[in-house]
């Protein structure tokens, strides 16, 4: 399955062990060889950072750049190396590229400009793509936002125009065309759900091919299967539809990232993964004793805006929503197998201690979680 990462963050450091870095230096003196064949001789790659905040799936870098003469900041998306012990079986950086591609040229969502993809692994080790360094604020993962950041100093009015507005990106994806995508269909005779679900499934077999296995994502599988509900309209999504994956020119998108989950499917795959991500973070935060952000990005509030931008009612989003936990938790556990395996971490008695929100995902299957909700 195409990459999950919802980074559930308090692994983010085991998720990213050392040993899957790459040596700056390195990294710039062949990025800037590769760039004089893509830009002319007269261009130059001047500095590489890797950022200390980078992901669990691709790895990002920060260069600086002179292209034509002008300074230029870029973000270069790497495939991760083998010997990394990856967090997903495949990474498809050339297929991202030309999705992000297709939506720039069919729909106003605001991307990051595009320069060049390599899917060749010999210039940086890996396949790569470049894009434009975009300006702005993201709200932070580490710590979550709904503890301190400029998400949880924004006033109620400000908030709510970031919400309104965040769900509007996802009516603007939901209008590309799905052809042209490249995007991955459904096999012959499955439905975009059950196609989605199969991949999933095939993820978790492969995170826990070790012969460990978590009962109570085996319990929500079972539980996705059986009250899969009658699909609407198929439209191309996001997939890792949260706030974290926005850049933000004060409280208004300004740039859309992080494509790796994309599918075909119901709207509300992007819609709920939304809602759930953001109550993820808010749980945590309630937990620690703070208040977070219970009013943000409500279920209802994001519904009504979906209503409001789209003409689409959301529908089944108490299904939606648990299957997003589901997802959730087959991401985090495959997480903690790899932090194990770099002995970072010990493996619990209990595997389901390995998802970080079990209590949450114990609660929606029980049919308890939302009514606990103030």
């Amino acid at each position: 399955m195409s990459s999950l990462a919802s980074d559930a963050d308090e692994g983010r450091e085991i998720a990213r062990p050392t040993r899957s870095q790459r040596d700056p230096e390195w990294l710039r003196e062949r990025l800037n060889a590769w760039i004089k064949t893509r830009a002319g001789d007269d261009a130059e790659v001047t500095e590489v950072v890797l950022p200390s905040a980078n992901g669990m799936s691709s790895e990002t870098l920060l260069a600086e750049a002179l292209i034509d003469g002008a300074p230029q900041s870029l973000v270069v998306r790497v495939a991760p190396v083998a010997e990394s012990d990856p967090v997903f079986p495949s990474y498809d950086l050339d297929g991202q590229y030309r999705l992000i591609e297709h939506v720039a040229a069919t729909t106003d969502v605001p991307l990051p400009r595009l320069w060049w993809s390599e899917p060749d692994p010999a210039p940086l080790g890996a396949p790569f793509f470049v894009m434009s360094r975009v300006d702005g604020r993201v709200p932070p993962d580490v710590m979550p936002y709904t503890f301190s950041s400029w998400v949880t100093e924004a006033t109620p009015d400000e908030r709510a125009e970031m919400a309104r507005r965040s769900v509007e990106v996802l009516t603007r994806i939901h209008a590309a065309p799905i052809e042209g995508s490249g995007v991955e269909p459904p096999r012959e005779g499955e439905t975009p759900l059950q196609a989605h679900l199969r991949r999933l499934r095939d993820f978790y077999e492969w995170a826990s091919r070790d012969g460990v296995s978590s009962p109570l994502i085996e319990r929500g599988f079972a539980w996705a299967e059986e009250h899969r509900p009658a699909e609407t309209e198929t439209v191309l999504c996001w997939g890792d539809s949260r706030i974290g994956n926005i850049i933000y020119d004060g409280f208004t998108p300004a740039a859309v990232l992080d494509w790796e989950m994309a599918t075909v499917g119901p709207r509300e795959l992007d819609i709920a993964w939304m809602i759930f991500i953001h109550r993820f973070f808010q749980d945590i935060t309630e937990l620690a004793g703070l208040d977070g952000l219970p009013d943000f990005l409500t279920r209802d509030q994001v519904a009504t805006d979906y209503l409001a931008a789209s003409g689409h009612q959301p529908h089944n989003l108490d299904y939606f929503t648990l299957y997003s936990a589901l997802i959730h938790a087959v991401v985090m556990y495959r997480i903690q197998t790899r932090a194990i395996h770099f002995g970072q971490a010990e493996a619990p008695a209990d595997p389901d201690d390995m998802i970080m929100h079990r209590k949450t995902l114990e609660a929606m299957l029980a049919g308890t979680y939302w009514g606990s909700i103030k």
